[in-house]
């Protein structure tokens, strides 16, 4: 398709009073704007002549397969035939869930080629595709443009974001001990299960000497403790509407899935056996809880495939569901969202009726736009009404999560950049204390 440029309408649109000052002078010079008119349509029309046919055209592309959900990729694109262009653009026409991308522009080499890449930005995960890019060039004059459309038709496979994880990993182990296999954490001193014999100096517990030991050795010797392994440690996902709202650009279950991700290798690096659950109207996911660094392929292939859902969370069959699943005690962590201290009622009862058997902990996103607007300072009359509906929500999160540690349910309530690391900790004080058992 030919398009006259905006170089050629501004071209004609300075030219035609120009070409009529003529007929000022004399009337029977009036011919001379169709001369001008003529002149202008020649020099389009030849202009087109010398673009790049779009024929000729030939482009490649090469789009990554997998994708991780928050991180940027690039498509990397070769185009070939463009040789005497001037102004190539491309634009990309992508799938909703991957944020759209401005046209850009480059400039062709002498031998007719180009490269550029294109970024590509994932909202959620699935397998949005690449539809087609558009190309756009003019010809040497830079009066005529010419446009072609060339299918592509590539899916992505966007999975969850595991940098965050590995590089919480290496920062609680250590890369040395991640290649040698040392469990790096034992809590020693701490806990139920004998760990060794050491000879006793002032300072230690007299309660922890072993009578028996001492008197074969003939020294005075006291029992090492440290915390107990083996411990069942259960990801309890709500998939529901309220965690596909976005946060800081990334659906709130994402979030989710990564910190779940994160604490289940914390977990099984440490001995103690993970699984995984989600549900929304109903069950949607079920892993029994298994032990080992082999297993967490396995949470990660699980967690991939969670579907964003529309239902409305149904709390009461939900976790009821996933209580006769489990017949020990475990370390159950709900990771879920609310509203309002309303909208929460059902959730704190059946929380509640959980954490008899259970040890809860309850993980919820904080969105930092909520708390920057009710402390903002007002501007405007509408600013003052944003600020106080703003901090009522803040009160009312205060209040549930208040409900929920009255209960015994420990809670984790932070910002996505935050979550993470208050979670693992939390998770590293309880074995500590020995709160599972």
């Amino acid at each position: 398709m030919i398009y006259p440029t905006p170089r050629a309408v501004a071209l004609v649109a300075a030219g035609f009073p120009v070409a009529l000052l003529p007929a000022l002078v004399h009337p029977r010079l009036w011919g001379l704007w169709l001369v001008a008119a003529a002149l202008s349509a020649i020099a389009i029309g030849l202009d087109a002549l010398l673009a790049p046919a779009p024929r000729g055209v030939s482009m490649e592309i090469d789009v990554p397969g997998q994708l991780p959900i928050g991180e940027a990729g690039a498509a990397r694109v070769s185009i070939a035939g463009v040789r005497g262009a001037r102004a190539l653009e491309v634009l990309a026409d992508l799938h909703a869930d991957l944020a759209p991308q401005p046209v850009r522009g480059i400039q062709p080499g002498p031998d007719g080629r180009a490269e550029l890449e294109i970024p590509l930005l994932a909202r959620r995960r699935g397998r949005p595709t690449v539809d087609a890019l558009w190309l756009r060039w003019q010809g040497p004059l830079g009066l005529a443009g010419r446009r072609r459309r060339v299918e592509v038709a590539r899916a992505i496979s966007v999975v969850p974001n595991l940098r965050p994880v590995r590089a919480a990993a290496f920062r609680y182990f250590g890369a040395r001990e991640l290649s040698a296999g040392v469990q790096v954490e034992r809590f020693l001193g701490d806990g139920s299960e004998f760990e060794a014999l050491v000879e006793y100096v002032p300072g230690l517990d007299p309660r922890a000497i072993s009578w028996k030991a001492s008197a074969r050795h003939r020294e005075l010797l006291c029992q090492e403790f440290r915390a107990e392994r083996n411990h069942q440690v259960v990801l309890a996902l709500d998939t529901g509407h309220l965690v596909a709202e976005p946060l800081e650009g990334v659906p709130r279950l994402d979030h989710a899935v990564s910190s779940a991700l994160l604490l289940a290798y914390v977990s099984l690096r440490l001995g103690d056996r993970v699984g995984l659950y989600a549900f929304d109207r109903a069950a949607r996911a079920w892993a029994e809880p298994q032990g080992g660094l082999g297993s967490f392929a396995r949470l990660q292939t699980l967690s991939a495939q969670l579907a964003y859902s529309t239902e409305e969370t149904n709390f009461t069959l939900g976790l009821a569901e996933l209580s006769t699943r489990l017949r020990r005690r475990s370390l159950v962590v709900v990771f879920t969202e609310f509203v309002d201290t309303v909208t929460a009622e059902l959730m704190i009862e059946n929380l509640s009726r959980l954490a008899r058997r259970q040890l809860v902990v309850f993980v919820s996103l904080r969105d930092p736009g909520l708390d920057a607007a009710a402390l903002a300072a007002p501007h405007r009359v509408g600013d003052v009404y944003r600020s106080v509906v703003a901090a009522d929500f803040v009160r009312e999160r205060e209040r549930v999560l208040a409900r929920l540690r009255r209960m015994g349910i420990q809670c984790v309530d932070a910002a996505p950049g935050q979550v993470s690391a208050q979670l693992v900790n939390r998770y590293l004080d309880i074995k500590r204390r020995e709160q599972i058992a």
